[in-house]
């Protein structure tokens, strides 16, 4: 299990960004620049009013300590490379979701740590870890930021060979997060059949009101229908992988896959159960 949270969550997360990093090029981040309006708004979605809808269903359902930081943990997390591919499935603007994607998630060397280190300190209480947001930010940069950037080197000085690796990598990635969902819930299974009930509704209701958050506040700002799909995805589907991986980090335990990492275990499967009749609906609406 050591090896499980030292060496193979960490490695695994690193190969997740590097796949969203083989696909991205700066032209991506130019069209931050050009469309300002439709990034913003899903930005602010993403790093501010998904932290604050886990936080009001957090005290709607009463969930409390470790799995209630759980969820913040969550909430704190960008979106990731499953994030683009449900908007290409969704048929919505994917240079948008993959802009919004790369630049909250190299953000989130910093949004993170600050976050998670007040939402430990106002859920866990006394039981709350010692929370370095130093060491945290320089294992966010080295298992996301670094990842990404050595894969937008590839593509840039290497275009042939990412073209071909791309779509392998996406299989991967893919691969790992199954892998990394079924551990994470395999080393808490009491602890999962127990919080369920409690975990379920809080999850749910955060994925569906921001979904539809997403496709009414950007309608409401004349957003394109593929934009409003797009914002739509990005800020329902979060990085559960992310969550799990920092979980130990932040409480220091090497044995093992800590309760707080149990809220992204299970949203990782709810994802699909919300996120997949979601795409059918506004696919072809």
């Amino acid at each position: 299990m050591d090896i499980l949270v030292k060496v193979f969550l960490p490695l695994s997360l690193a190969i997740i960004m590097l796949s969203l990093g083989v696909g991205l090029t700066l032209g991506d981040f130019k069209r931050v620049a050009q469309r300002k309006w439709a990034f913003a708004i899903g930005a602010v979605f993403q790093v501010l009013l998904v932290p604050l809808c886990a936080f009001v269903a957090i005290k709607i359902f009463g969930l409390t300590g470790e799995l209630a930081a759980g969820v913040m943990l969550l909430s704190f997390c960008p979106g990731g490379s499953t994030s683009n591919i449900v908007t290409r499935l969704a048929r919505g603007d994917v240079a948008l979701s993959v802009s919004l994607t790369a630049v909250v998630s190299l953000l989130s060397i910093i949004t993170v740590p600050m976050f998670i280190g007040w939402a430990v300190v106002h859920f866990m209480g006394e039981d709350v870890p010692d929370v370095s947001i130093s060491s945290l930010a320089i294992a966010l940069f080295l298992i996301t930021t670094l990842p990404v950037i050595i894969g937008m080197l590839i593509r840039k000085y290497a275009l042939d060979f990412a073209i071909r690796a791309e779509p392998i990598l996406v299989k991967i990635a893919s691969a790992l997060f199954g892998v990394i969902i079924l551990a994470a819930l395999a080393s808490n299974w009491t602890l999962f059949k127990e919080n369920l009930p409690t975990l379920g509704p809080v999850l749910l209701t955060i994925l569906i009101v921001m979904m539809f958050s997403g496709l009414a506040f950007s309608a409401l700002a004349g957003l394109t229908w593929g934009e409003r799909k797009t914002i739509a995805i990005e800020v329902g589907i979060q990085n559960g992988t992310l969550g799990i991986t920092l979980a130990p980090l932040i409480v220091g335990v090497s044995a093992g896959i800590p309760a707080l990492a149990l809220p992204s275990a299970v949203y990782g499967i709810l994802m699909y159960v919300v996120a997949f009749p979601f795409v059918l609906w506004i696919r072809n609406k």
